[in-house]
C-alpha cells in the first residue's frame, strides 16, 4: 500500500475531524447566508493561522525531544476545515516497531498523514476556523458553476497556505539548517498535484528532495 493510498483510506477519519464542514453546517449556512457577508479570505487565513500556530506549538512542546519532519494541514476535495497532521523520527521509529515488516511499512507509513498518531492534533484550537469555513459558500455542483466552485476552492486553499507560509515567516518551523530537516504544507486528499505546487512554494528546495522524490504527484500529462 503506498503513503497516497493510505491517506485516501483514512478520508472518512479526515471527515469526523472537521464535522464542521459538513452538510449540518452547509444547512446552517444556508439559514443564515441572507443576514451576513460570509468570512473572508482574509479571515479564514488570520484564523487558521492562530489555530494553527497553537496547534502546532503544543505538539511540538509536548514532545520536545522528537524531532519533527513533515507538518501539514490537511483537507478534503471539498476545501473543508483543515486538519493538523505531522510525523517524528521517534513517532514512525515507534510505529515500525510494532511491524512485521519495517522497511516494507516505512515506504506507505512516513508521509502518510492519517496513519501518523498525530493526525488530527490540537483540533480544539480549530473551533473558530471550523465555523468560519461553515459560513463560506458550500461547494455544491447543485447550486453553482464549475468557475464558482473553483474559485470557492482555490480561496480556500490560499488560506491555508498563506497561514502556513506566515507561521514559518515567524519561526515555527525554525530557521537556518533545522528548518530544512522538515517539510511543510497544505495537503489536499485525495492527493494532486496542487500539493507539489504549494510544497514548492513553502518550502526551500533542500527541506523537501526526499518528499518530492518519494511521494510528490507529477504534474499533469506527465
Amino acid at each position: 500500500m503506498s503513503s497516497t493510498e493510505s491517506g485516501w483510506l483514512r478520508e472518512e477519519s479526515h471527515s469526523r475531524c472537521t464535522a464542521q464542514g459538513t452538510t449540518e453546517n452547509r444547512e446552517i449556512l444556508l439559514r443564515n447566508s441572507t443576514t451576513h457577508s460570509p468570512p473572508s479570505e482574509k479571515d479564514l487565513a488570520d484564523a487558521i493561522e492562530e489555530a494553527a500556530g497553537r496547534a502546532i506549538a503544543a505538539l511540538f512542546s509536548e514532545h520536545p525531544s522528537e524531532h519533527f519532519y513533515y507538518c501539514a494541514l490537511i483537507t478534503s476535495g471539498e476545501a473543508h476545515s483543515p486538519t493538523l497532521t505531522a510525523w517524528s523520527t521517534e513517532a514512525l521509529d515507534r510505529e515500525l516497531q510494532q511491524s512485521k515488516s519495517p522497511e516494507e511499512a516505512r515506504w506507505w507509513l512516513e508521509w502518510s498523514y492519517g496513519e501518523s498518531p498525530y493526525f488530527c492534533s490540537g483540533q480544539e484550537h480549530f473551533e473558530r476556523v471550523n465555523r468560519l469555513f461553515s459560513e463560506r459558500p458550500p461547494i455544491d455542483a447543485r447550486r453553482m458553476s464549475e468557475a464558482e466552485i473553483e474559485s470557492e476552492f482555490q480561496l480556500r486553499i490560499r488560506s491555508m497556505e498563506t497561514a502556513m507560509s506566515t507561521l514559518d515567516s515567524r519561526g515555527l518551523f525554525g530557521s537556518g539548517p533545522r528548518r530544512l530537516e522538515i517539510v511543510v504544507n497544505v495537503e489536499v486528499m485525495p492527493p494532486d498535484f496542487g500539493n507539489t505546487e504549494r510544497a514548492l512554494r513553502l518550502n526551500p528546495l533542500a527541506a523537501i528532495e526526499k518528499w518530492l522524490k518519494e511521494v510528490a504527484e507529477p504534474s499533469p500529462g506527465r
